[in-house]
């Protein structure tokens, strides 16, 4: 098991180096740079920059170098704990992102949680219970959860905590303890927000896995094994449990690797309209106003949480399914 986690940390080594690399061009694709787009946005306010103050910025940032030269520095400035300058914000990228990639994480797992919380006893009670009242209810809400936009729930979630019960239950914080240090009344500030969006975030999936764990729990339990556990008179919660639950678990587990970075980069939309401090929003902003260290750094940390999740979907798949030889991955 250890030499079989030591190859896959080093494959997502790898694989994040080939993530920054293709990030850092992507965002570079766009024609024109930050300053281009800061010349346009002062047009827009009435004010003119002039040739000399924009070759100045382009010098300050150093804009003007090739990209491989400013890839290197970014590189050199990622190994000494330096993720480089927000140009949009006049501040170094790691505080900019700061809190917010840590309540980021913290929204997305919880998400992931309530998913699994969710769609596995739902997904089992679906498929055993098979064209019951029960099932068909789990595949109406499950249709529902798929057609209807994250942002959309949201929304009308937020007029009928508003009109109901005259409470705006957007963001992830009260007012008060917005900008306050971290302490345990702020710690359970965040704890009472944190479901709603969670809810918004994984219904979606949630819906999604219903159906993947009812499809594949109905596959397990017409294979032959189940139909000779039952004619040995062994009783029907160990029979369904033991093998055919754990062995439909797979999917489960392999969509982790995208579901985490998924949830950030899917909920831009939702964060906006709760008002959520995650780094949604800034990518949008930052992607807009090509402000490359601060997108290249958001983009490359969503790379880094698909390749952590892809390495815990392993590790979880090995540990489920004893069919997955270690040797032969």
């Amino acid at each position: 098991m250890l030499a079989y986690i030591g190859r896959r940390a080093l494959l997502a080594v790898f694989t994040v180096w080939a993530i920054s690399m293709l990030a850092f061009a992507i965002i570079q694709l766009p024609p024109g740079d930050y300053v281009s787009s800061y010349i346009a946005q002062m047009a827009a306010m009435g004010s003119v920059v002039s040739d000399e103050e924009a070759q100045t910025l382009r010098i300050q940032y150093g804009l003007g170098q090739p990209i491989y030269v400013q890839y290197w520095k970014w590189m050199k400035q990622i190994a000494e704990g330096n993720f480089g300058f927000s140009m949009e914000w006049r501040r170094p990228v790691t505080e900019v992102i700061g809190e917010r990639l840590w309540l980021t994480v913290i929204v997305a797992v919880s998400a992931l949680i309530l998913t699994w919380v969710l769609a596995l006893p739902i997904g089992i009670y679906s498929a055993v219970r098979q064209y019951s009242l029960g099932d068909y209810a789990a595949t109406f809400i499950g249709f529902i959860g798929l057609a209807v936009p994250n942002f959309l729930l949201a929304l009308v979630i937020l007029y009928f905590g508003f009109t109901l019960f005259n409470a705006n239950i957007g963001g992830l914080f009260s007012p008060e303890l917005q900008d306050a240090p971290w302490s345990w009344a702020r710690v359970w500030d965040l704890a009472k927000h944190l479901p709603i969006p969670a809810l918004i975030l994984g219904l979606a999936g949630t819906a999604q896995q219903i159906r993947i764990m009812r499809a594949n729990l109905l596959d397990e339990l017409r294979k032959p094994y189940v139909v000779t556990a039952r004619s040995k008179g062994l009783p029907e919660p160990r029979v369904i449990v033991k093998y055919p639950v754990r062995l439909a678990l797979n999917p489960f587990a392999s969509t982790i690797g995208y579901t985490l970075p998924y949830i950030v980069s899917g909920s831009i939309i939702v964060s906006l309209v709760l008002g959520l401090p995650t780094v949604g929003p800034l990518l949008l902003k930052a992607l807009i106003s090509q402000d490359m260290f601060l997108a290249g750094t958001i983009v490359l940390m969503l790379g880094l949480m698909t390749v952590i999740g892809t390495l815990i979907s392993d590790i979880l798949l090995v540990w489920i399914d004893p069919r997955i030889r270690l040797e032969d991955t």
